[in-house]
């Protein structure tokens, strides 16, 4: 799945409530559900926030009817709004080990950040903007204090249900694109708000409103007051979602850091 994450109160179902947006899960469920001609319940690999996008969001689900993966796709893609999309769709034996969740070794998510003195308006709601101008190379120097296996509860928010805070980074890249500057981020799993925290600290770091070596001061700190506040949800993309054999699923994950790269 691929979607526009405004107008929506995230990916995970919500009980009704006056004024609450919908939820990403319950559009998809509807729109499968009338393919399928009943109930469909979807997984996904990650749940994303309020206002989070997706480039590439795994789901799976079960239905007793067989349908080619195209009649997935583009009936599915029907009864969607223009800001949700199947991309494409794999037909998995129904004794297969697999959970689109559990499975995954890895995701990648982008965010998309911009530095200029004035917001632009082009760009609300897809992308975080500070008005004070960056230091990418600063930026990086500090991200790589972070990559490893570490305690990331400097980074996690108050609400977060995961039994443990420790999490491998794999990777944290960061390029300036013009007036954009593109952050890619590996881990094997991520704490809830941990992407926002960690660009919100590393935008103090870049504007030098701390030292390069403040991130890795924070980290071990192993407390969110440590931190900077959490960043703006806009920028934050999940773009790919890994798997082991075998289950060979298209994968945007290593792919070049680019605008292009947001369609």
């Amino acid at each position: 799945m691929s979607y526009d994450g405004r107008g929506f109160c995230g990916w995970q179902k919500q009980p009704l409530q006056p004024g609450l947006a919908p939820s990403i899960q319950t559009t998809v469920e509807r729109a499968l559900s009338a393919i399928a001609g009943q109930a469909i319940e979807v997984r996904c690999a990650g749940r994303t926030d309020t206002g989070v996008h997706a480039l590439e969001q795994i789901i799976e689900f079960s239905s007793p009817v067989a349908r080619p993966p195209t009649a997935w796709v583009r009936g599915a893609n029907a009864h969607l709004p223009d800001t949700v999309a199947v991309r494409w769709a794999v037909p998995i034996p129904a004794d297969a080990d697999f959970d689109a969740r559990f499975s995954a070794r890895a995701r990648t998510y982008w965010y998309v950040l911009i530095d200029s003195p004035v917001a632009p308006p082009l760009w609300q709601g897809r992308a975080g903007w500070t008005h004070r101008p960056l230091d990418v190379a600063r930026m990086q120097e500090a991200a790589c204090a972070l990559l490893g296996t570490h305690d990331f509860s400097s980074f996690r928010a108050a609400e977060c249900q995961a039994a443990t805070p420790v999490r491998t980074l794999e990777d944290w890249t960061i390029e300036r694109h013009g007036g954009f500057i593109l952050m890619r981020l590996t881990a094997n799993a991520f704490l809830h708000h941990m992407v926002r925290n960690l660009v919100g600290s590393l935008v103090y770091v870049g504007d030098g409103r701390r030292s390069v070596s403040w991130l890795a001061e924070v980290l071990a700190a192993r407390s969110r007051s440590a931190g900077a506040p959490t960043f703006a949800a806009g920028g934050l993309y999940l773009a790919s979602v890994r798997y082991e054999a075998p289950w060979s699923f298209p994968g945007r994950g290593d792919e070049p850091l680019s605008l292009a790269g947001l369609v």
